[in-house]
């Protein structure tokens, strides 16, 4: 597109500035002590989509946090562009890990943006990442550029599990027609490596509690004689795997999709180094199923985490005491075809097989997702293909992300069109831990790329 790198080297700073304003409000959706600052990044997300040249921008009240939905028309009879994004992000906890307040932005260099990058939480995941599409549109629309419509849906519940999402999508159908859907909310292999995601997957997320005596108890009087739930959720959770670290919920396989070789061999292709990988982690070996790579472990197969786990007297110094209850938050992910529902029920009924008489237990599903393939013979996607190689001069690789977007299956059940997940982050940004980051050259890359999609779509789609 003319003068798209004029454009942005004129406005780079305020390009910067503007994101780090939207960084330093704390939109913590899975904490109600910050819903006012949820309620206040809705609002500048309006008021940013009008700035851009949006001519209607409206905050559409949900049960829950409120969607920001904005469009520009300009042909009727021109395809549409869908973009999605989200603009809460996830608790900054533990703070002491931060080299940098989470909510106070700075700029630095690192060894993977040489050029600097923003360290704040939800720099990319995903108010960086979002922000580029509002960037995008302002040059199109302020150049005379614009080759289609658009339409933007900005939600505050992603990182809480899109609660109230779905019954948006599902009442406002007509106003979210779209040709296309546009995401970004994913990553690349690497600066010189452009990739765009053609793979998610979903997401099965669960809460346990065990529970022993009606009270925490001394352990010297009581230790030996009554189950200790701390110790028994403990051994509950190591039985989960097997010495391959193969999952062992009955069931839990029957529906994983197996690649064939010739497609584990093109996933191969992508550039990797496992000495680097284990560096940047500053671990001595990496550890997963049996028979699979790292990359097709974190991409193709399932997998089951503990993501916290609590009980007892965790204070200074000691207490001997036995705990009433203990407790562990779970995810699976999940490749295609698993039913996150179904999964859900497997866990549920195993967990509570495996559990000794001495105690009771209770799993409360928190949400889920369905996983999501999207094809590479597409418009969407030959139109992402072609962007990609104007701005990096190179084709990029079709690669499964790790990572859900629950919300994708369901855009294309309910909305009937496909996603194309353009992502500008790197693995080392740190997203969902301390000191997240968003490289200066990948925030603006990104903003050079998307205008080139929505023309490339526009032409393949006549």
């Amino acid at each position: 597109m003319n003068n798209i790198q004029t454009y942005i080297k004129d406005h780079k700073d305020r390009f910067l500035n503007e994101l780090i304003e939207l960084l330093k409000i704390p939109s913590i959706s899975a904490d109600s002590a910050y819903k006012n600052d949820v309620l206040n990044t809705a609002e500048a997300i309006k008021v940013s989509l009008e700035n851009a040249g949006c001519d209607m921008v409206e905050i559409c009240k949900t049960e829950g946090y409120p969607i920001v939905y904005g469009e520009k028309t300009i042909d009727k009879n021109l395809p549409t562009v869908l973009v999605y994004g989200h603009y809460d992000v996830q608790p900054p906890d533990p703070l002491d890990l931060w080299d940098s307040a989470p909510f106070e932005p700075v700029i630095k260099k690192t060894a993977w943006h040489p050029e600097g990058a923003i360290f704040a939480r939800g720099a990319c995941d995903d108010k960086g990442q979002l922000y580029m599409h509002v960037k995008a549109l302002e040059f199109m629309i302020s150049t005379n550029q614009l080759p289609c419509n658009v339409k933007f849906m900005i939600e505050g519940e992603e990182e809480v599990g899109s609660a109230n999402l779905a019954t948006f999508v599902k009442n406002n159908q007509d106003k979210l027609k779209n040709d296309v859907i546009l995401i970004s909310d994913t990553g690349m292999i690497a600066q010189d490596v452009p990739s765009i995601t053609t793979g998610l997957r979903g997401l099965s997320y669960v809460e346990v509690e065990v529970t022993g005596p009606n009270r925490d108890l001394h352990s010297g009087l009581y230790g030996g004689a009554v189950a200790n739930p701390i110790n028994v959720l403990t051994k509950m959770i190591a039985s989960l795997h097997d010495e391959n670290n193969h999952i062992t919920i009955p069931g839990f396989y029957d529906k994983v999709e197996e690649l064939s070789k010739e497609e584990r061999a093109e996933m191969a292709k992508a550039p990797f180094s496992l000495d680097t990988y284990k560096k940047a982690l500053d671990i001595h070996d990496v550890y997963g199923e049996t028979g699979y790579t790292t990359n097709e472990r974190n991409s193709i197969r399932p997998t089951l985490d503990v993501n916290g786990i609590w009980g007892g007297y965790t204070g200074e110094g000691a207490k001997t005491v036995i705990a009433s209850k203990a407790y562990a938050k779970i995810s699976m992910r999940l490749v295609p075809h698993q039913d996150w529902k179904e999964i859900t029920q497997l866990f549920k009924t195993h967990f509570e097989s495996v559990a000794p008489k001495g105690v009771t237990v209770k799993v409360t599903p928190h949400h889920g997702g369905q996983g999501y393939v999207t094809p590479i013979n597409s418009i969407g996607y030959q139109a992402a293909s072609k962007a990609y190689q104007d701005t990096f001069g190179k084709t990029p690789i079709p690669q499964r992300s790790g990572g859900s977007i629950p919300i994708v299956s369901l855009f294309e059940q309910e909305l009937k069109s496909k996603t194309i997940l353009m992502g500008f982050g790197l693995d080392s940004d740190a997203i969902h831990s301390p000191n997240e980051h968003f490289g200066i050259f990948n925030y603006l890359k990104g903003i050079e790329t998307i205008p080139l999609f929505y023309k490339y779509f526009t032409e393949l789609s006549k």
